[in-house]
C-alpha cells in the first residue's frame, strides 16, 4: 500500500496464505463445521498481520491527547486489526469448504476474498481501508481499469496474479504446452491492466472548466494546538493572511473558488459574527469560500443538547451562509461511539470529546458557489467507499474532499487516504479537490494524474483551474453487474470439478 507501493510483496505472501490453507484443507475431515473453524485460523492470522503492518498508524490518533486515550493504544493497533481480520478468517472458513485442485483453489480464495472485502464496506457502517485491490493501482497508468471494475472487482485478479509463483512450483506434472498458456493467461492479464492505463491516458480528454480558478489553503497546523482556545486568533488570522497571498501572479480576486480544509473552526462559525464580517471583508465579489465547520441546530438529543454536525459550508463575499452539506458517514470513536450513552455513562469518550458525539447527515447533496458545475462534498474518509459516494440523479461535475489528517503525523495514513479518494476519482469519472489541514492537498484530474499538490507537513496555498468531468464510467453505469459477474466466474472456476485443476 501507499506510499511504498511494495506490490510485489504478494507473490511472497499470497502463495503463503494458500499453502497454510493447503495445510488446514488436507486435515481429516471430521465434519463441516470442524472444517469451517479449521480454514478459519489462516485468513484470520494473516487478515491480523496484514492490517497491522498497514494500518498501526491509527494508533497515533489516540496520542495526540494522550493523557486521556493512551489507555486506548492496543484497541487501536491491535484490536481493530483483529476486527478487520475476521472478514479474511471468514473468507479463508469459506474456501476451505471447497477447496481442490492446484488453480481452483487459487479461484476459490480469489473469490471468497473479494466477497469478503465488499462486505467490509458495509458491515458495521464499513472500513473498507486498504482493501487488498488497490495494491493493483499504484500509479496513473495502472488505476485506469478501476474505471471498469472499482476497487472491489479487481481484488480476484490481484489474488490470481499474485499467486503465480504457487502454481508454476505445483506445475511440474503438466505438459510444457500448458505450462506455457497459464504464463500467457497470467501475462495477459498484467499487460492487459497496464496496456488499458496506457491506452486511456492516451486518448483521454483532458481539459478544464472555463471560468473556475481554485486556491487551495493547507494551514499545517498540529492537531494537539488546533483547538486550543488561546490560539483561535492566531490561527483564524493565518487563514485569512494565507488566503490573501498572491503567488506567481495569481490574488485571491483572481480566484472564484477558495477552499479550506475540514474542521477549521474550534467554535460554531454561526456564532461568530466578527469571524464571518473577517471573511466577508477578505472576500472579493464573485470569490466564493467553501470550508469545514462544525454546525449545531437544536434538537432532541439525549443529553439536551443541541445536535451537532460535521459539515461543509459554502459562504459567499457578503460573508452569508449560502449552503451547507453534514457528513454522512461518521467515525466510528473517533467522531461518535456505538452505544454513545452507556460508554458515556462510564467515562469513555470518541477522539473528538464532544459530549453525545456528532450526527450524521440524512443524506448527501450537491453544493454550488453560483460559479462552475455542482460539486460532491464529501469529508474526510467518506470517499474512501467505492460505489457508496453519490448515487442521485444529477451528475456533479467534480469531487470536494475536505479531511484533517493532521491526526496521523508523518506516517503511512495520509498517503493511503490520498491514494484511495484518487481512486474514487477514477472509478467515478469526476476530478477531485482535496484540502487537508496538514496535507496532502491537490488538483487531480478524472484519470488520477496528479494537476497540482501540496506535500505532508508543508504550509501553502495551492492556485489552480478545475479539470472537467468524464461522462459517466462503466463502473458508475454497471459496476454491480460487473462486481457480481467476477464473483460468479471465479467462484464457478473454483467449484466446478477437474481433474487437474
Amino acid at each position: 500500500m501507499a506510499p511504498f507501493d511494495l506490490f510485489f510483496v504478494l507473490f511472497l505472501t499470497i502463495p503463503v496464505l494458500i499453502w497454510l490453507i493447503d495445510g488446514s484443507a488436507s486435515e481429516p475431515s471430521r465434519g463441516i463445521l470442524r472444517n469451517v473453524f479449521s480454514g478459519f485460523a489462516p485468513g484470520f492470522y494473516f487478515g491480523f498481520g496484514y492490517f497491522v503492518s498497514g494500518m498501526w498508524w491509527v494508533g497515533t490518533a489516540v496520542l495526540v491527547d494522550g493523557d486521556r486515550f493512551a489507555w486506548a493504544l492496543p484497541l487501536a493497533i491491535l484490536a481493530l486489526p483483529a476486527v478487520l481480520g475476521l472478514f479474511w478468517g471468514v473468507g479463508t472458513s469459506i474456501a476451505c469448504l471447497f477447496w481442490s485442485g492446484l488453480v481452483r483453489r487459487v479461484f476459490m480464495l480469489a473469490s471468497c476474498l473479494m466477497l469478503m472485502e465488499y462486505f467490509r464496506g458495509f458491515i458495521a457502517t464499513g472500513l473498507p481501508w486498504n482493501s487488498i485491490g488497490y495494491a493493483a493501482f499504484v500509479n496513473s497508468f495502472t488505476m485506469q481499469t478501476a474505471s471498469v471494475f472499482g476497487v472491489y472487482a479487481i481484488t480476484p485478479f490481484v489474488v490470481l496474479v499474485a499467486a503465480l509463483p504457487l502454481l508454476l512450483l505445483g506445475m511440474q506434472g503438466y505438459s510444457a504446452f500448458k505450462r506455457y498458456i497459464f504464463i500467457l493467461v497470467w501475462l495477459a492479464l498484467v499487460t492487459g491492466h497496464v496496456g488499458y492505463g496506457v491506452w486511456r491516458l492516451d486518448t483521454a480528454d483532458t481539459g478544464f472548466v472555463e471560468g473556475v480558478s481554485l486556491r487551495l489553503v493547507q494551514p499545517n497546523i498540529e492537531q494537539s494546538k488546533k483547538f486550543d482556545p488561546e490560539r483561535e486568533a492566531e490561527f483564524v488570522k493565518r487563514y485569512l493572511d494565507m488566503s490573501t497571498l498572491e503567488q506567481d501572479g495569481v490574488k485571491l480576486s483572481n480566484v472564484t473558488h477558495l477552499i479550506w480544509p475540514e474542521s477549521v473552526f474550534p467554535f460554531l462559525l454561526t456564532e461568530r459574527r466578527d469571524v464571518l464580517a473577517a471573511i466577508a471583508a477578505m472576500l472579493p465579489d464573485g470569490t466564493s469560500l467553501v470550508t469545514g465547520a462544525v454546525r449545531a441546530e437544536q434538537g432532541a438529543s439525549a443529553s439536551g443538547n443541541n445536535l451537532v454536525f460535521n459539515s461543509i459550508y459554502v459562504i459567499d463575499h457578503e460573508g452569508i451562509i449560502v449552503s451547507a452539506a453534514d457528513k454522512v458517514h461518521l467515525v466510528p470513536f473517533g467522531e461518535y461511539l456505538p452505544f454513545q450513552d452507556l460508554l458515556e455513562s462510564i467515562g469513555i469518550q470518541q477522539l473528538t470529546a464532544l459530549e453525545g458525539g456528532f450526527q450524521p447527515g440524512s443524506s448527501r447533496k450537491l453544493l454550488s458557489t453560483g460559479t462552475g458545475p455542482l460539486f460532491l462534498p464529501l469529508i474526510c474518509y467518506e470517499i474512501i467507499f467505492s460505489g457508496q459516494v453519490w448515487s442521485g440523479e444529477s451528475r456533479p461535475g467534480w469531487i470536494v474532499n475536505l479531511t484533517n489528517d493532521a491526526w496521523f503525523g508523518m506516517t503511512p495514513g495520509p498517503y493511503q487516504h490520498e491514494r484511495q479518494a484518487i481512486v474514487r476519482s477514477v472509478e467515478e469519472g469526476l476530478p477531485l479537490v482535496r484540502v487537508a489541514n496538514t496535507g496532502i492537498s491537490g488538483v487531480y484530474d478524472s484519470y488520477g494524474n496528479v494537476v497540482k499538490r501540496l506535500p505532508l507537513d508543508q504550509q501553502g496555498i495551492l492556485d489552480s483551474p478545475l479539470p472537467k468531468a468524464l461522462e459517466q464510467t462503466i463502473h458508475i453505469q454497471y459496476g454491480n453487474f460487473i462486481f457480481w459477474t467476477v464473483f460468479v466466474i471465479f467462484f464457478t472456476v473454483g467449484i466446478i470439478p477437474s481433474r487437474k485443476t
